[in-house]
């Protein structure tokens, strides 16, 4: 089977304004950092409004989720986290006051005092990269009834934003899975509900490249937790060193690092090119059977039409079926 059906303890998840079935879903979850050093788009989304027309850009694109960070996971001295707040609550309550849009909002956040503003403005999520180095952060989320993804990364041991040089795993993909047990455990224990849980393996968080290869070969093996798996695979460097490439061209390779996700049991994509993603999602959820085709008409010996636009395709040689045949005369 191409898309086996991961053992999700929880199908349905409930958030403030949707519901998601993810067994058969796949979710884009677009990025905006308003930092000035960001990964990938080095301070484009920095300014408030700049982030805020970028997020309504990924909404008009399709994106699902959107999720909001004030600080790289990179290594970095310290934000205080009201200067942390002050960057991610205002967008974070800007697009929660659309009354129309069903989209979820996360904050990427470490720190409780921030993940608790966040969730006060309107998140619905808590998006751990730590691993939970704050056992506070578990329980604001806990307080908030939202959702909290508990993330495997080597924060927890060395602190957030730490250089890790050279990490060493026996088995990388099993050690990853106990730690996941081992935080989703304290997360309970701190008065998360179980159906609030998401996992995210880290890929390229105090990983090799060869480390996150593996991961993605084996995501069965995390998704065989039971919860829903959400796989942040974007522009990553085990993507631009798979291929040597620089990140303003990993986008093929981010889309096909996704997709073997899903194909392991991921349900949830994080990528910063929302409108291929959102494509990718899509048409991986046609291929599944979990959703129905935007247009199936072809060889059905209908029109390839849209009755509001012009004929699917530019064959010169194709014919309205529908219509009488004309013959020249010999």
């Amino acid at each position: 089977m191409l898309f086996p059906d991961p053992p999700l303890r929880h199908r349905v998840h409930t958030f403030a304004r949707t519901e998601v079935d993810l067994s058969q879903r796949i979710l884009t979850m677009a990025v905006i950092n308003r930092t000035p050093d960001s990964f990938y788009d080095a301070g484009a989304t920095f300014a408030l409004d700049d982030a805020l027309r970028a997020a309504r850009d990924a909404e008009s694109d399709g994106a699902d989720w959107l999720d909001v960070g004030g600080v790289p996971f990179a290594p970095g001295d310290e934000l205080d986290p009201r200067h942390e707040a002050d960057r991610v609550v205002p967008l974070i309550r800007a697009l929660r006051e659309d009354p129309d849009s069903t989209t979820i909002l996360s904050a990427d956040t470490f720190q409780p005092h921030v993940a608790e503003a966040a969730l006060a403005a309107g998140a619905d999520v808590v998006n751990d990269t730590s691993g939970l180095f704050y056992d506070d952060l578990a329980r604001v989320t806990a307080a908030a009834d939202a959702h909290l993804v508990v993330t495997h990364s080597l924060a927890h041991v060395h602190g957030p934003r730490t250089v890790v040089p050279a990490p060493h795993y026996g088995d990388v993909v099993a050690e990853v899975r106990e730690h996941l047990c081992r935080t989703v455990d304290k997360a309970l224990a701190l008065g998360v509900a179980e159906e609030k849980i998401i996992v995210d393996p880290g890929h390229d968080l105090n990983k090799t490249t060869v480390h996150s290869l593996e991961l993605t070969r084996r995501l069965d093996e995390i998704a065989a937790l039971g919860f829903p798996v959400l796989a942040a695979v974007s522009n990553k460097d085990f993507v631009g060193e798979s291929l040597d490439l620089p990140k303003s061209r990993r986008l093929a390779g981010s889309l096909a690092a996704a997709a073997a996700c899903v194909a392991g049991g991921a349900r949830i994509l994080r990528m910063h090119n929302v409108a291929p993603s959102v494509q990718t999602a899509r048409m991986l959820e046609c291929i599944a059977g979990w959703r129905a085709p935007a247009l199936a008409v072809h060889n059905t010996g209908q029109r390839n039409v849209d009755p509001d636009r012009s004929p699917v395709g530019d064959d010169p040689d194709w014919t309205d079926p529908s219509q009488p045949v004309r013959r020249e005369r010999s």
